[in-house]
């Protein structure tokens, strides 16, 4: 089995954080076979005390130390598709991909009963098809890839700038500028390790923000992404004293209408076709949560 960490799992030790994965194993036990060499972190041998960076890739080696992931029959919103890839709409409430405590319900599940084999496994089998991500309450577009082939195309245009998400967003308050940029570090709380924060000596983190409409007390809001750290728009938003609507992790004070947590969507998304001289732009409508809380606010104002 192979996991991939990321920037939630990173600064975190490895005899910790598979003791959260694979919790039918105890901590004693998973030192052992990290002392053993049955856990590898780049393909070296390490000590349960090593602390995990992001992009470390963990193997582990014997198959009755490992968690497999099941097909699921979950319907997929399938917005397009080729040969090589496909583009999804996610909806709010799903995970992209298995957790440490969770591994039913996701959208792998489903590309795995859909597609089986048929997709990139570069990031391991929990992540199998799986480029970019959202957040579990986050709905909207999500590139998977059928072949490794394609995964690292779509990885390489995104590093280069040359595919382009934008995202519509409901947040607190009135944004009294049309247009400006956010360029704050986004890193790991330190007081918080399960939450992100903007944080000296950070990674590098853009958003553009526009303004499409102001409430009586919120305003919606396009943001393009020009980096892609975890939780980059609500961490942002929430630095400037406008949280997205109903980001309980993130937000602060009480909405007037509650929702499944925030109202965010990735609604747009352009992208250079797999291969082929063509790019792809795709655009959904807003979900149910965003109708309901736009209706609210319409009335309210």
């Amino acid at each position: 089995m192979r996991l991939l960490v990321d920037e939630l799992t990173e600064e975190i030790r490895i005899d910790s954080y598979l003791a959260e994965y694979m919790q039918s194993f105890s901590r004693s036990k998973i030192q052992n076979e990290i002392k053993k060499g049955a856990v590898l972190v780049n393909s070296k041998q390490i000590k349960p005390s090593y602390t995990l960076k992001d992009g470390d890739v963990i193997d582990i080696i014997p198959s009755d130390f490992s968690t497999k992931i099941e097909p699921e029959n979950i319907p997929l919103n399938i917005v397009w598709e080729d040969e090589n890839m496909l583009v999804v709409n996610k909806p709010s409430g799903m995970l992209t991909h298995p957790t440490t405590t969770e591994v039913t319900g996701t959208l792998v599940n489903s590309l795995l009963y859909k597609y089986g084999d048929n997709l990139s496994d570069i990031n391991g089998d929990f992540r199998r098809g799986i480029i970019h991500r959202l957040d579990r309450n986050t709905s909207g577009l999500l590139m998977i890839a059928k072949n490794n082939k394609t995964h690292e195309f779509l990885v390489e245009k995104m590093k280069a700038g040359l595919t382009e998400k934008k995202y519509l967003a409901v947040v607190k308050g009135i944004i009294e500028q049309d247009t400006f940029t956010i360029n704050k570090p986004i890193g790991r709380n330190p007081a918080q390790p399960h939450k992100m924060a903007v944080v000296s000596g950070g990674k590098e983190s853009l958003s553009e923000v526009s303004v499409l409409k102001r409430f009586k007390t919120a305003t919606l809001v396009e943001i393009k992404l020009i980096t892609g750290r975890t939780h980059q728009i609500r961490v942002h938003m929430a630095s400037i004293g406008h949280p997205v609507y109903n980001d309980t992790l993130y937000g602060f004070g009480k909405m007037k209408i509650k929702t499944e947590e925030q109202v965010l969507e990735a609604y747009k998304l352009k992208f250079p076709r797999p291969f082929i001289e063509e790019t792809i732009s795709l655009e959904i409508p807003k979900d149910e949560k965003f109708e309901r809380v736009l209706g609210f606010l319409s009335a309210e104002n």
